[in-house]
């Protein structure tokens, strides 16, 4: 263990601030997808170009990913609180001028701040949260409340955004964020504890602008061809994160107080911990987007209809999440999170059951083994990570984990996305044989697209090539579904065996 029994036990003021930190924690992973239904109106007013349109959406996040490492280091040396609370007020800030936004670059600017704050909110709070909670049983009640607060960010998002939308303007998508950050702001000074390195050492600026300068492109790269496909600038764009990494890595070894402790690696827990997150990342990502646009060009769902359809599977993965505390005390968290994954690959085996014509329940179904699977696996891999990390480098080794969740969910759509386009369009190709060139083109580029195609011929013409090209992204959602599993199931194993030594709540845990 990394920290003392002596300290005292968590009591109330505790379990309050862990309240008061569960608003930033939900608000910051709302602003990830409450955009999401904003984007139609907020054109209309605004005006952007295509591009425009895209940063709007993407710049949150990448700077968010960009700024992890720095942030969390940051936390370390001047205070984990005193961080936390610059950063919500900053988001508030923020929030406030991207609702007023009068142009799109004064809204990519606003959303690019609310980026560099979130980053500094998200490790702070993970942070916080395993230092106030010191008690190993607590502490894993407490970060799985933490996750079900980030997780209900993220599933309410959408459905947020949507009511406000349906009373008033784009701006208030952003506005919402204002009275939580307020809040945490009035209560947060006098709940939460100061945490911070006794002897962090100066924040090396090299280091840091080496870390934006191989994330930032990384990122870039990766979402770019996930989204369309193969681009010369989007690939130098990776390749030149990758070199720029392998120099901060250099740096970071010759440092005596580096931005990136690179020790932290070391240890088998935590590596362990890394490597799950991002194969579940992966496959959460990856399926979720081939289930979206399966249930809307294939089922024939709406775009909220899909959204809600998903909520209750997202509701049983947090239930899972809550309930795994309390179990890990009889059984370890490794065979409870390796149990769950096998319950998770049972669940994407499932969405092979389903065909172009079955309708959405037996993906419903499928959706709600999986996600509940993931819940041990949600609540214990941050339990389990940030206990292995030693006390004064909780803002450095938090900021790991996330910075290492958003690496893999752009993978998730890199990889299985690329895999289920890749089998739609092997499949669809004897159906475009019939058609015009423009629908034949257009039905080989997205499942989208033929949707669209289809409706623009004959009608006997146009239900043969929609019925085909349903066909063919149904074999694609087969394919994530398989290799899904397989992951999981193999993520299993590792896990028992890697994580086999971390005893249950009761006795604690090995670090190694």
């Amino acid at each position: 263990m990394n920290e003392t029994d002596a300290k005292p036990a968590a009591g109330r003021r505790e379990w309050t601030g862990l309240a008061v930190l569960g608003l930033p924690t939900f608000l910051v992973s709302m602003d990830f997808s409450v955009l999401y239904l904003a984007v139609p109106h907020l054109t209309a007013d605004l005006a952007p170009s295509g591009i425009q349109q895209l940063w709007i959406v993407d710049i949150y996040g990448f700077l968010i990913a960009g700024f992890l490492v720095t942030m969390g280091t940051l936390g370390d040396r001047i205070g984990r609180k005193r961080l936390l609370l610059a950063g919500s007020a900053v988001f508030g800030a923020a929030s406030v001028v991207a609702a007023f936004s009068t142009s799109p670059e004064m809204l990519i600017a606003s959303r690019a701040v609310l980026g560099v704050a979130g980053a500094a909110v998200m490790p702070s709070v993970l942070a916080l949260v395993t230092g106030m909670f010191t008690d190993q049983k607590k502490r894993s009640r407490a970060l799985a409340i933490y996750l079900t607060c980030f997780m209900g960010g993220l599933t309410l998002g959408p459905l947020v955004g949507g009511v406000l939308l349906n009373y008033f303007w784009w701006g208030s998508a952003f506005l919402v964020a204002v009275p939580g950050m307020v809040l945490l702001l009035v209560f947060g000074p006098a709940l939460l504890p100061e945490q911070r390195a006794p002897q962090a050492g100066r924040l090396d600026p090299v280091s840091v602008l080496l870390s934006l300068a191989a994330i930032l492109p990384f990122v870039y790269g990766l979402k770019e061809l996930a989204r369309n496909g193969w681009a010369w600038f989007p690939a130098v764009a990776l390749v030149f994160g990758v070199a720029v990494g392998v120099v901060f890595v250099q740096r970071q070894r010759r440092l005596t107080h580096p931005l990136l402790d690179l020790r932290l690696f070391g240890n088998r827990t935590f590596r362990a911990v890394l490597i799950m997150m991002v194969v579940t990342s992966v496959v959460g990502t990856g399926t979720l987007l081939v289930l979206t646009l399966y249930l809307q060009n294939v089922s024939g769902l709406t775009p909220l209809a899909a959204g809600l359809l998903l909520i209750p599977p997202n509701v049983l993965m947090i239930i899972g999440n809550l309930a795994s505390p309390p179990l890990a005390s009889r059984v370890r968290p490794a065979y409870l999170i390796a149990g769950g994954l096998l319950v998770a690959a049972v669940g994407y085996v499932l969405y092979t059951l389903a065909d172009s014509t079955s309708g959405p329940m037996m993906i419903f179904i499928a959706a709600c083994v999986a996600m509940i699977g993931t819940g041990p696996m949600a609540a214990l891999g941050n339990h389990l990570g940030m206990g292995a990390v030693p006390a004064d480098k909780a803002g450095s080794g938090a900021s790991i984990v996330q910075t290492t969740n958003e690496l893999g969910l752009g993978l998730g759509v890199a990889v299985l996305g690329t895999l289920a386009t890749a089998v739609y369009r092997r499949d669809v190709e004897g159906a475009v044989a019939a058609v015009p060139p423009d629908a034949a083109d257009a039905t080989r580029e997205s499942i989208d697209r033929a949707v669209a195609a289809a409706g623009h011929l004959p009608a006997a013409q146009g239900g043969d090539l929609l019925a085909a090209a349903r066909d063919a992204f149904t074999s694609g959602v087969h394919a994530v579904a398989i290799v899904s599993a397989v992951l999981y199931v193999g993520l299993a194993a590792l896990v028992a065996v890697a994580l086999g030594h971390a005893r249950n709540s009761h006795g604690g845990e090995v670090a190694e």
